[in-house]
């Protein structure tokens, strides 16, 4: 995904340009933690069950009509969790003091919500390219077609495609550990 450095850099600035926050994390939308600056919190728990809550609220904002998610607000009894739509495949996820400017909290969480996207949304399209040792490995286009004579690829009930080998190649086999 996104170089982690970048996006906690920009984590970093938007705590320094508003204080309150107490705590900045960005997350993919299954919940998995890009970069976080928090302390006293679990990123990992936080990060999955900011992704339980976008859920809903992409429900939510579907059943009623309000289009597609952009944030989510909520506040508690010390402080307040905004959870702002960062591109198509990731979330910002803040904590902040009751005492915070809402505007603000929200002027600075969407626009950092926007700089995040745009990296994560440029990580995907350019994937780093990573090399074992000397050599790299080399992978057909996958955006070629099949031959015209080449068979369907089965698939199951569901639909969900079957692997199945390719000519001359045999499935590696595990061999059960003899006791020594």
């Amino acid at each position: 995904m996104a170089d982690e450095a970048e996006v906690l850099g920009e984590l970093q600035r938007l705590r320094v340009r508003v204080p309150q926050v107490t705590g900045a994390l960005a997350a993919s939308v299954d919940g998995l933690v890009l970069a976080q600056d928090t302390t006293g919190v679990e990123p990992e728990g936080v990060a999955a069950l900011t992704a339980a809550a976008l859920g809903v609220a992409q429900r939510l904002s579907d059943a009623t009509g309000q289009g597609g998610f952009r944030e989510l607000l909520v506040r508690g009894t010390d402080g307040y969790v905004a959870t702002y739509a960062a591109g198509g495949t990731a979330i910002l996820t803040l904590l902040a003091e009751g005492r915070v400017n809402v505007g603000r909290l929200h002027l600075e969480g969407r626009r950092s919500g926007t700089r995040i996207g745009e990296l994560v949304e440029a990580a995907v399209a350019d994937p780093p390219v990573r090399a074992r040792g000397r050599s790299r490995a080399r992978t057909a286009p996958t955006d070629t077609p099949p031959p015209p004579d080449a068979p369907a690829p089965a698939s199951t009930d569901s639909g969900l495609p079957v692997r199945t080998p390719r000519p001359g190649l045999t499935e590696p086999t595990l061999n059960p550990r003899t006791t020594r």
